[in-house]
Protein backbone atom coordinates (compact mmCIF):
# COMPACT_ATOMS: atom_id res chain seq x y z
CA UNK A 1 0.00 0.00 0.00
CA UNK A 2 1.47 3.69 -1.13
CA UNK A 3 1.11 6.45 1.26
CA UNK A 4 2.26 9.76 0.30
CA UNK A 5 2.14 13.82 1.55
CA UNK A 6 -0.68 16.31 0.85
CA UNK A 7 1.48 17.76 -1.45
CA UNK A 8 4.56 15.73 -3.52
CA UNK A 9 5.27 18.23 -6.14
CA UNK A 10 8.65 18.84 -5.47
CA UNK A 11 9.34 15.58 -4.51
CA UNK A 12 7.84 14.22 -7.70
CA UNK A 13 10.04 16.37 -9.66
CA UNK A 14 13.50 15.58 -7.78
CA UNK A 15 12.90 11.72 -8.11
CA UNK A 16 12.35 12.39 -11.79
CA UNK A 17 15.62 14.08 -11.98
CA UNK A 18 16.99 11.20 -9.99
CA UNK A 19 15.51 8.43 -12.13
CA UNK A 20 16.96 9.57 -15.54
CA UNK A 21 20.15 9.06 -13.49
CA UNK A 22 18.99 5.94 -11.59
CA UNK A 23 20.30 2.55 -13.64
CA UNK A 24 19.20 -1.32 -13.23
CA UNK A 25 22.09 -3.04 -10.40
CA UNK A 26 23.87 -5.80 -12.04
CA UNK A 27 22.37 -8.87 -11.46
CA UNK A 28 25.23 -11.20 -9.78
CA UNK A 29 23.22 -13.67 -7.71
CA UNK A 30 21.20 -16.61 -9.08
CA UNK A 31 17.99 -17.66 -7.53
CA UNK A 32 16.56 -20.70 -7.48
CA UNK A 33 12.52 -21.57 -8.16
CA UNK A 34 12.01 -25.20 -6.63
CA UNK A 35 9.02 -27.27 -8.30
CA UNK A 36 6.90 -28.95 -6.12
CA UNK A 37 6.60 -32.17 -8.73
CA UNK A 38 9.26 -34.53 -9.26
CA UNK A 39 8.57 -34.60 -13.06
CA UNK A 40 9.72 -30.87 -13.74
CA UNK A 41 12.74 -29.41 -13.29
CA UNK A 42 13.73 -26.83 -10.43
CA UNK A 43 14.13 -23.08 -12.76
CA UNK A 44 16.98 -20.56 -12.05
CA UNK A 45 16.79 -16.57 -12.59
CA UNK A 46 19.63 -13.77 -11.88
CA UNK A 47 19.44 -10.87 -9.19
CA UNK A 48 20.87 -8.21 -7.79
CA UNK A 49 21.83 -8.22 -4.34
CA UNK A 50 20.12 -5.46 -1.73
CA UNK A 51 24.05 -3.65 -1.26
CA UNK A 52 24.52 -3.32 -4.74
CA UNK A 53 20.85 -1.52 -5.27
CA UNK A 54 21.46 0.57 -1.91
CA UNK A 55 24.64 2.03 -3.37
CA UNK A 56 23.21 2.84 -6.60
CA UNK A 57 19.78 4.39 -5.23
CA UNK A 58 21.89 6.31 -1.97
CA UNK A 59 24.10 7.73 -4.04
CA UNK A 60 21.64 8.73 -7.02
CA UNK A 61 18.73 10.23 -4.68
CA UNK A 62 21.58 12.11 -2.43
CA UNK A 63 22.49 14.45 -4.76
CA UNK A 64 18.50 15.00 -5.62
CA UNK A 65 17.86 15.83 -1.78
CA UNK A 66 15.99 12.52 -1.26
CA UNK A 67 17.15 10.44 1.64
CA UNK A 68 15.67 6.49 2.00
CA UNK A 69 14.25 5.33 5.40
CA UNK A 70 13.38 1.24 6.02
CA UNK A 71 11.41 0.69 9.16
CA UNK A 72 9.70 -2.55 10.57
CA UNK A 73 6.70 -2.46 12.49
CA UNK A 74 4.74 -5.61 14.31
CA UNK A 75 0.26 -5.13 12.85
CA UNK A 76 -1.30 -6.50 15.71
CA UNK A 77 -4.90 -7.32 13.89
CA UNK A 78 -2.76 -9.79 11.32
CA UNK A 79 0.32 -10.75 13.56
CA UNK A 80 2.69 -9.91 11.03
CA UNK A 81 5.41 -8.18 10.58
CA UNK A 82 5.72 -5.17 7.98
CA UNK A 83 8.31 -2.86 6.26
CA UNK A 84 7.72 0.50 5.39
CA UNK A 85 10.06 2.21 2.96
CA UNK A 86 10.14 5.91 2.66
CA UNK A 87 11.71 8.32 0.51
CA UNK A 88 11.51 11.50 2.09
CA UNK A 89 12.82 15.56 0.66
CA UNK A 90 14.28 17.89 2.15
CA UNK A 91 11.04 19.87 1.22
CA UNK A 92 9.08 17.65 3.78
CA UNK A 93 7.13 16.01 1.43
CA UNK A 94 7.21 12.35 1.51
CA UNK A 95 6.07 9.03 -0.22
CA UNK A 96 6.03 5.47 1.38
CA UNK A 97 5.43 1.78 0.68
CA UNK A 98 4.22 -0.76 2.95
CA UNK A 99 5.09 -4.22 2.72
CA UNK A 100 4.01 -7.26 4.83
CA UNK A 101 7.29 -9.44 5.30
CA UNK A 102 6.71 -12.93 7.65
CA UNK A 103 4.30 -13.78 10.87
CA UNK A 104 5.72 -11.91 14.04
CA UNK A 105 6.51 -15.56 15.25
CA UNK A 106 8.96 -16.05 12.79
CA UNK A 107 10.78 -13.44 15.01
CA UNK A 108 12.03 -16.48 16.87
CA UNK A 109 14.33 -17.88 14.15
CA UNK A 110 15.86 -14.72 12.92
CA UNK A 111 17.67 -16.41 10.38
CA UNK A 112 14.11 -16.86 8.79
CA UNK A 113 13.04 -13.13 9.35
CA UNK A 114 16.30 -12.07 8.16
CA UNK A 115 15.93 -14.06 4.81
CA UNK A 116 12.10 -12.50 4.36
CA UNK A 117 13.47 -8.82 5.57
CA UNK A 118 15.89 -8.86 3.10
CA UNK A 119 13.53 -9.69 -0.10
CA UNK A 120 11.44 -7.44 1.31
CA UNK A 121 13.88 -4.65 1.64
CA UNK A 122 14.95 -4.91 -1.96
CA UNK A 123 11.42 -5.58 -3.86
CA UNK A 124 10.44 -2.41 -1.90
CA UNK A 125 12.90 0.27 -2.50
CA UNK A 126 13.67 -0.87 -6.04
CA UNK A 127 9.90 -0.98 -7.13
CA UNK A 128 9.48 2.44 -5.32
CA UNK A 129 12.46 4.36 -6.92
CA UNK A 130 11.53 2.52 -10.25
CA UNK A 131 14.51 -0.01 -10.74
CA UNK A 132 14.68 -3.60 -11.95
CA UNK A 133 16.77 -5.50 -9.61
CA UNK A 134 15.77 -9.39 -10.97
CA UNK A 135 15.07 -11.26 -13.97
CA UNK A 136 11.26 -11.14 -15.38
CA UNK A 137 9.28 -13.96 -13.74
CA UNK A 138 6.06 -13.87 -15.38
CA UNK A 139 5.86 -17.32 -17.15
CA UNK A 140 2.66 -18.69 -15.65
CA UNK A 141 4.87 -21.91 -14.18
CA UNK A 142 7.08 -19.93 -12.24
CA UNK A 143 4.79 -19.31 -9.72
CA UNK A 144 4.92 -23.05 -8.50
CA UNK A 145 7.22 -23.27 -6.09
CA UNK A 146 9.20 -20.91 -3.56
CA UNK A 147 11.60 -18.77 -4.15
CA UNK A 148 15.10 -20.07 -2.77
CA UNK A 149 18.62 -18.64 -3.30
CA UNK A 150 20.99 -21.43 -4.09
CA UNK A 151 23.82 -19.90 -2.47
CA UNK A 152 22.15 -19.51 0.95
CA UNK A 153 20.74 -22.12 2.97
CA UNK A 154 17.27 -22.74 2.76
CA UNK A 155 15.41 -21.07 5.75
CA UNK A 156 13.29 -23.56 7.81
CA UNK A 157 10.20 -21.26 7.17
CA UNK A 158 9.38 -21.64 3.54
CA UNK A 159 6.73 -23.83 3.84
CA UNK A 160 4.95 -21.83 6.88
CA UNK A 161 5.33 -18.63 5.12
CA UNK A 162 2.92 -20.17 2.23
CA UNK A 163 0.43 -21.48 4.83
CA UNK A 164 -3.21 -19.64 5.41
CA UNK A 165 -2.22 -16.34 7.76
CA UNK A 166 -3.47 -17.20 11.31
CA UNK A 167 -7.04 -15.91 12.18
CA UNK A 168 -7.35 -13.15 14.67
CA UNK A 169 -8.32 -14.12 17.88
CA UNK A 170 -12.24 -14.15 17.90
CA UNK A 171 -12.17 -15.09 14.48
CA UNK A 172 -9.67 -18.52 15.62
CA UNK A 173 -11.64 -19.19 18.82
CA UNK A 174 -15.19 -19.35 16.45
CA UNK A 175 -13.63 -21.88 14.19
CA UNK A 176 -11.77 -23.81 16.99
CA UNK A 177 -15.48 -24.35 18.43
CA UNK A 178 -16.88 -25.64 15.48
CA UNK A 179 -13.85 -27.90 14.88
CA UNK A 180 -14.80 -29.31 18.28
CA UNK A 181 -18.26 -29.40 17.67
CA UNK A 182 -18.08 -31.44 14.61
CA UNK A 183 -15.16 -33.67 16.06
CA UNK A 184 -17.90 -33.89 18.92
CA UNK A 185 -20.57 -35.03 16.82
CA UNK A 186 -18.35 -37.36 15.43
CA UNK A 187 -19.90 -41.24 16.32
CA UNK A 188 -16.95 -43.63 17.00
CA UNK A 189 -16.94 -45.31 14.01
CA UNK A 190 -16.36 -42.55 12.03
CA UNK A 191 -12.54 -42.43 9.71
CA UNK A 192 -10.88 -40.10 12.28
CA UNK A 193 -7.95 -39.90 9.87
CA UNK A 194 -10.45 -38.50 6.78
CA UNK A 195 -11.77 -36.08 9.18
CA UNK A 196 -8.10 -34.82 10.35
CA UNK A 197 -6.66 -34.68 6.89
CA UNK A 198 -9.69 -32.47 5.85
CA UNK A 199 -9.75 -30.31 8.94
CA UNK A 200 -5.90 -29.82 8.61
CA UNK A 201 -5.93 -26.65 6.62
CA UNK A 202 -8.09 -25.37 8.99
CA UNK A 203 -6.50 -26.13 12.10
CA UNK A 204 -3.45 -24.91 10.63
CA UNK A 205 -5.16 -21.21 10.76
CA UNK A 206 -6.03 -21.39 14.51
CA UNK A 207 -4.11 -19.02 17.00
CA UNK A 208 -1.67 -21.75 18.99
CA UNK A 209 -3.75 -21.80 22.41
CA UNK A 210 -7.02 -22.86 20.02
CA UNK A 211 -4.79 -25.31 18.21
CA UNK A 212 -4.04 -27.08 20.77
CA UNK A 213 -6.70 -27.75 22.28
CA UNK A 214 -8.33 -29.30 18.82
CA UNK A 215 -5.66 -31.82 18.97
CA UNK A 216 -6.30 -32.61 22.72
CA UNK A 217 -10.02 -33.24 21.25
CA UNK A 218 -9.03 -35.47 18.38
CA UNK A 219 -6.28 -37.44 20.92
CA UNK A 220 -9.24 -38.00 23.22
CA UNK A 221 -11.81 -39.09 20.12
CA UNK A 222 -8.53 -41.56 18.78
CA UNK A 223 -8.33 -43.29 22.61
CA UNK A 224 -12.52 -43.15 23.11
CA UNK A 225 -12.74 -45.03 19.42
CA UNK A 226 -9.80 -47.76 20.79
CA UNK A 227 -11.57 -48.21 24.13
CA UNK A 228 -15.02 -48.87 22.21
CA UNK A 229 -13.44 -51.06 19.80
CA UNK A 230 -12.38 -53.18 22.92
CA UNK A 231 -15.36 -53.35 24.36
CA UNK A 232 -17.59 -54.50 21.14
CA UNK A 233 -14.93 -57.18 21.53
CA UNK A 234 -15.32 -58.77 24.46
CA UNK A 235 -19.26 -58.21 24.41
CA UNK A 236 -18.96 -60.11 20.95
CA UNK A 237 -16.99 -62.92 22.74
CA UNK A 238 -13.55 -62.71 21.35
CA UNK A 239 -10.45 -62.52 23.22
CA UNK A 240 -10.65 -59.02 25.22
CA UNK A 241 -8.52 -56.82 23.93
CA UNK A 242 -6.30 -54.79 26.25
CA UNK A 243 -7.43 -51.20 27.37
CA UNK A 244 -6.19 -48.63 24.50
CA UNK A 245 -3.45 -47.03 25.91
CA UNK A 246 -3.10 -42.90 25.17
CA UNK A 247 -0.88 -42.32 22.41
CA UNK A 248 2.27 -41.21 23.08
CA UNK A 249 2.70 -37.78 23.83
CA UNK A 250 5.65 -35.48 22.95
CA UNK A 251 6.29 -34.83 27.00
CA UNK A 252 5.65 -38.88 27.17
CA UNK A 253 8.43 -39.15 24.81
CA UNK A 254 10.97 -36.70 26.22
CA UNK A 255 12.75 -39.49 27.85
CA UNK A 256 13.23 -41.37 24.75
CA UNK A 257 14.52 -37.95 23.05
CA UNK A 258 17.38 -37.28 25.78
CA UNK A 259 18.48 -41.28 25.29
CA UNK A 260 21.81 -41.39 23.14
CA UNK A 261 23.39 -44.65 21.21
CA UNK A 262 22.15 -47.91 21.19
CA UNK A 263 18.24 -49.16 21.49
CA UNK A 264 17.13 -50.90 24.92
CA UNK A 265 18.18 -54.89 24.15
CA UNK A 266 14.73 -55.60 25.12
CA UNK A 267 12.90 -53.33 22.50
CA UNK A 268 10.40 -54.80 20.58
CA UNK A 269 11.30 -55.26 16.89
CA UNK A 270 11.08 -52.15 14.85
CA UNK A 271 8.44 -53.23 12.28
CA UNK A 272 9.34 -52.98 8.55
CA UNK A 273 6.41 -53.02 5.26
CA UNK A 274 6.77 -51.59 2.09
CA UNK A 275 3.43 -52.01 1.48
CA UNK A 276 2.60 -49.48 4.66
CA UNK A 277 5.37 -47.09 2.91
CA UNK A 278 3.61 -47.05 -0.61
CA UNK A 279 0.35 -46.26 1.34
CA UNK A 280 1.84 -43.68 2.89
CA UNK A 281 3.30 -42.32 -0.25
CA UNK A 282 -0.38 -42.06 -1.90
CA UNK A 283 -1.24 -39.69 1.15
CA UNK A 284 -1.23 -35.81 0.07
CA UNK A 285 1.47 -33.69 2.29
CA UNK A 286 0.42 -32.81 5.83
CA UNK A 287 1.45 -29.36 5.26
CA UNK A 288 0.47 -28.55 1.62
CA UNK A 289 -1.68 -31.37 0.58
CA UNK A 290 0.14 -31.55 -2.23
CA UNK A 291 1.53 -35.59 -4.09
CA UNK A 292 3.40 -37.17 -4.66
CA UNK A 293 4.86 -37.57 -1.22
CA UNK A 294 7.40 -39.44 0.45
CA UNK A 295 7.18 -41.63 3.69
CA UNK A 296 8.83 -39.63 6.44
CA UNK A 297 9.89 -41.17 9.68
CA UNK A 298 9.05 -39.66 13.01
CA UNK A 299 12.51 -39.72 14.72
CA UNK A 300 11.50 -38.59 17.82
CA UNK A 301 8.79 -41.50 18.31
CA UNK A 302 11.07 -43.84 19.56
CA UNK A 303 14.56 -43.78 21.25
CA UNK A 304 17.30 -43.62 18.95
CA UNK A 305 19.04 -46.86 17.77
CA UNK A 306 22.82 -46.62 15.94
CA UNK A 307 21.92 -47.39 12.25
CA UNK A 308 18.03 -48.23 12.22
CA UNK A 309 15.23 -45.69 11.52
CA UNK A 310 12.32 -46.24 13.89
CA UNK A 311 9.46 -48.25 13.23
CA UNK A 312 7.54 -48.03 9.79
CA UNK A 313 4.56 -47.07 11.44
CA UNK A 314 5.57 -43.72 12.40
CA UNK A 315 5.84 -42.56 8.58
CA UNK A 316 3.59 -39.63 8.08
CA UNK A 317 3.31 -38.21 3.69
CA UNK A 318 5.58 -35.11 2.79
CA UNK A 319 5.98 -33.53 -0.35
CA UNK A 320 9.53 -33.45 -1.35
CA UNK A 321 10.01 -30.14 -0.28
CA UNK A 322 8.53 -29.82 2.53
CA UNK A 323 10.61 -33.40 3.35
CA UNK A 324 13.89 -31.40 2.34
CA UNK A 325 12.67 -28.40 4.21
CA UNK A 326 12.12 -30.33 7.75
CA UNK A 327 15.54 -31.93 7.27
CA UNK A 328 17.43 -29.09 6.91
CA UNK A 329 16.04 -27.62 10.09
CA UNK A 330 17.25 -30.13 12.32
CA UNK A 331 15.35 -29.94 15.32
CA UNK A 332 12.13 -31.68 14.04
CA UNK A 333 10.33 -30.80 16.71
CA UNK A 334 10.18 -27.84 16.78
CA UNK A 335 9.59 -27.65 12.92
CA UNK A 336 6.39 -29.26 13.77
CA UNK A 337 5.18 -27.21 16.48
CA UNK A 338 5.94 -24.22 14.22
CA UNK A 339 3.72 -25.78 11.61
CA UNK A 340 1.06 -26.30 14.59
CA UNK A 341 0.97 -29.84 13.04
CA UNK A 342 0.84 -33.02 15.59
CA UNK A 343 1.92 -35.90 13.30
CA UNK A 344 1.89 -38.92 15.83
CA UNK A 345 -1.49 -39.03 15.99
CA UNK A 346 -1.60 -39.49 12.02
CA UNK A 347 1.07 -42.15 11.92
CA UNK A 348 -1.23 -43.73 14.25
CA UNK A 349 -4.18 -43.56 12.23
CA UNK A 350 -2.56 -44.27 8.97
CA UNK A 351 -0.93 -47.15 10.21
CA UNK A 352 -4.22 -48.46 11.20
CA UNK A 353 -5.59 -47.80 8.01
CA UNK A 354 -3.15 -49.74 6.24
CA UNK A 355 -3.71 -52.16 4.03
CA UNK A 356 -0.73 -53.95 5.54
CA UNK A 357 -2.92 -55.25 8.19
CA UNK A 358 -5.56 -56.06 5.28
CA UNK A 359 -3.02 -58.92 4.27
CA UNK A 360 -2.12 -60.25 7.37
CA UNK A 361 -6.27 -61.12 8.13
CA UNK A 362 -6.54 -62.46 4.51
CA UNK A 363 -3.39 -65.01 4.93
CA UNK A 364 -4.67 -67.39 7.67
CA UNK A 365 -8.16 -67.20 5.53
CA UNK A 366 -6.41 -67.86 2.29
CA UNK A 367 -4.40 -70.95 4.22
CA UNK A 368 -7.81 -72.30 5.93
CA UNK A 369 -9.48 -72.23 2.01
CA UNK A 370 -6.59 -74.05 1.20
CA UNK A 371 -6.67 -76.89 3.92
CA UNK A 372 -10.47 -77.06 2.76
CA UNK A 373 -9.64 -77.29 -0.88
CA UNK A 374 -6.83 -80.08 -0.39
CA UNK A 375 -9.10 -82.38 1.73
Amino acid sequence: MHQASEQIGAIAAALARAQAELTNPEKTLTGMIRSPFLRDDDRTFRYASLASGLDIVRKTLSRQEIATIQTTRVEESTGHVHLTTLLAHSSGEWISSDWPVCAARDVEAPHRMGAALTYARRYALFALVGIAGEDDLDAPDTVAGPLVPPNLKASPGKGALNRAPVLRPGESAALREQLLRQLEALPASTDLLSWAMASLPLKNTLQEPDARRVEAAYQAKLEDAARAQAEQTADLGGTPSLPAAPLPTEAALQPALSEVGLAHPKEPPRKRSKAHLLFVREQPCLVCRQTPCDAHHLKFAQARALGRKVSDEFTVPLCRIHHHELHRHGNERAWWANLQIAPLPVAHDLWAASPVHVAAEAAPLAANLGSEAAG
